[in-house]
C-alpha cells in the first residue's frame, strides 16, 4: 500500500512539472532579475487590455525614404506597458499564408515578434533556423514597456494587412535611455503597404539597443543577440537577415558575426511567404535608397559632383552564393568597389559621377540570383537625377582639410572638429535648402542629421577658407 502511494505521488508530481507554472509578475520580475527562471515552464501572466487607441501626436512621413506608417488614432495599443507579455489572439480580416500554411489569427509579442500556434514570453532570442519556435521577427529581444517612456506596441487592422509598431521601446529592465522603434506588416499579398506582391515587410526607425541585463546585456548591448527573421520550426522553412549586439553599422551577412545595431536604420526589407518553396530570393538592403537620389552638377571638382551610395545584397538561407550584375544607361558615370564580407552577403560601395554629365534622369541597375534550389533572382533600380545647379560653378578653392568630420556615415550625429569661435556652421539637405545655421563657440561641435539621406555642411570663416563637405546618415 505504501508503495503504491509513493508511486501516485511521484506520478502526480511528474504531471505537476510537466505543466507550466503560472505565477504573478512580481515573482517573474525577481526571479528573472536574478536569472532565476527555470525555463519554458515558467511564464510571465497576459495582460488584458481593452480597445485602446493612440491619442499621441499624430505621426508625419518624414521623407519618401520613411517606410514607417504613422501612428494615429486608428492604431489600437496591442497589450498593456509590460515585461514579457503578449497580445490576445487577434482574427485576421484575410488569410495569411506562412510558407503554405494559411492563418486568420495570430499573436503580437511583447519581445519583437509575432506567432501564430502560440505567443511567447520567450526574451533570450535564438538563432534561425530553430526547432522550437514559429515566429516572425522584425527584432526579437528582451523589449521591456513599463518604464515612463519605455514605449508601446501598436497594431492597425486592414482589410488586407496588418500593420504593427514597436515604438519607441526600451529594454529590461525598464531601461529608457536607449529606444527602438521598427514595424511589421503582413498581408495577403493585396495590399501595396508592401510592393511587389510580397507579403511581409520589415521597417526600421532609429534602433538605439540590442539586449537587456537578463541576456547578458549591460547599458543595452552585449549578451545574447537580438535576431532578425523568420522560424517555422520545420528546420527547412526558415531566413535569417542577421544577429546584433553592438552599436554601429557593420554587418557582415546574416550567419557570420554578430553586427552592428544601427545598419538597420531606416532599412525596409520585403519577401513572400505565401508558398511552400524554401528558398527565399535574395534581400537587397540599401538604407534610404527607396526612391529618386539627386546629384547636382555645375563644376568640374569631383567631390561636388558626385553621389555616393552603398547598397548590400543578402542570401537568407545558409551556404548559397550570390551572382551581381550591376551596370548603369551612363556607364561611364558610375563605379563601385564589391566587399564580400561573407559567402552570405556582399556589399557594394558606388560612386555616379555627374562630370560632364547632362542633366536628366539615369538608373543603376542591380540583378543578383542565388544559386538555390530554384535558382531565385531579385532586380533593383535605381533611378539618379543629375541636376545643374549654377550655384556650385566657379566654387575651386574650398579646402577639404582645414576641419574634420565624424563618423561619416552617421546613425544620427556628427562630430566637427577644428574649428575657431565664430565660424560659421550651414547644413543644408540634398535639395539645397537651409536646415540650420549656428556659429561655433567651441573647436568641437556636434550636429545632428535629422532623418536618413545626404546633406551639405558649409564653414565660412574669416581666417581660413571657406570648407563645403558631404555628409550622410543611414
Amino acid at each position: 500500500m505504501r508503495i503504491l502511494y509513493l508511486f501516485c505521488s511521484l506520478f502526480i508530481l511528474q504531471m505537476v512539472s510537466a505543466q507550466k507554472l503560472v505565477i504573478d509578475s512580481k515573482q517573474y520580475q525577481a526571479l528573472k532579475q536574478n536569472n532565476a527562471l527555470a525555463g519554458a515552464e515558467v511564464i510571465a501572466p497576459n495582460s488584458e487590455v481593452g480597445t485602446q487607441h493612440y491619442t499621441g501626436p499624430q505621426g508625419q512621413k518624414t521623407g519618401l525614404c520613411d517606410c514607417l506608417i504613422p501612428l494615429d488614432s486608428t492604431f489600437q495599443l496591442a497589450m498593456l506597458p509590460n515585461d514579457d507579455n503578449y497580445s490576445n489572439i487577434i482574427p485576421l480580416p484575410f488569410n495569411f499564408s506562412f510558407y503554405g500554411t494559411n492563418y486568420d489569427s495570430l499573436y503580437i509579442n511583447n519581445n519583437g515578434n509575432i506567432s501564430f500556434s502560440q505567443p511567447y514570453s520567450t526574451f533570450t532570442a535564438y538563432s534561425f533556423p530553430d526547432p522550437t519556435f514559429n515566429m516572425i521577427a522584425p527584432f526579437w529581444a528582451d523589449v521591456d514597456t513599463r518604464s515612463t517612456n519605455g514605449g508601446n506596441v501598436w497594431y492597425k487592422l486592414n482589410p488586407h494587412s496588418l500593420v504593427i509598431v514597436w515604438d519607441h521601446v526600451g529594454y529590461f529592465s525598464m531601461m529608457e535611455d536607449k529606444l527602438n522603434t521598427f514595424q511589421l506588416i503582413i498581408s495577403d499579398g493585396l495590399d501595396t503597404l508592401i510592393p511587389n506582391s510580397n507579403n511581409v515587410s520589415f521597417c526600421y526607425g532609429d534602433m538605439q539597443w540590442t539586449s537587456g541585463s537578463a541576456s547578458g546585456g549591460f547599458n543595452g548591448f552585449g549578451g545574447s543577440p537580438a535576431t532578425v527573421g523568420v522560424n517555422i520550426g520545420n528546420g527547412i522553412n526558415y531566413f535569417q537577415v542577421g544577429q546584433f549586439d553592438a552599436p554601429g553599422v557593420a554587418f557582415d551577412g546574416p550567419y557570420s558575426a554578430n553586427d552592428g545595431v544601427d545598419f538597420l536604420d531606416g532599412q525596409e526589407i520585403y519577401f513572400d511567404l505565401a508558398n511552400t518553396n524554401s528558398n527565399i530570393p535574395p534581400l537587397v538592403m540599401s538604407s534610404g535608397i527607396c526612391d529618386t537620389i539627386d546629384v547636382y552638377t555645375g563644376d568640374t571638382l569631383k567631390s561636388l559632383n558626385a553621389v555616393d551610395f552603398s547598397i548590400g545584397i543578402s542570401t537568407p538561407e545558409i551556404g548559397q552564393l550570390l551572382t551581381t550584375n550591376i551596370t548603369c544607361d551612363e556607364p561611364t558615370a558610375l563605379s563601385y568597389l564589391t566587399n564580400s564580407v561573407s559567402n552570405e552577403f556582399t556589399g557594394f560601395d558606388l560612386t555616379f559621377d555627374a562630370t560632364g554629365v547632362q542633366p536628366g534622369l539615369y538608373h543603376v541597375q542591380i540583378e543578383t540570383t542565388d544559386n538555390g534550389t530554384p535558382a531565385q533572382t531579385v532586380t533593383k533600380s535605381i533611378p539618379i537625377r543629375v541636376v545643374y545647379d549654377a550655384n556650385l560653378a566657379g566654387i575651386n578653392d574650398i579646402d577639404f582639410t582645414s576641419i574634420e568630420v565624424y563618423p561619416n556615415p552617421t546613425s544620427e550625429t556628427i562630430q566637427i572638429k577644428g574649428l575657431q569661435a565664430n565660424d560659421l556652421l550651414e547644413l543644408f539637405d540634398a535639395s539645397g535648402k537651409l536646415i540650420q545655421a549656428f556659429k561655433a563657440t567651441n573647436t568641437l561641435e556636434q550636429l545632428t542629421l535629422p532623418q536618413v539621406g545626404f546633406y551639405i555642411l558649409k564653414c565660412s570663416s574669416n581666417s581660413k577658407p571657406q570648407s563645403v563637405l558631404k555628409l550622410q546618415r543611414i
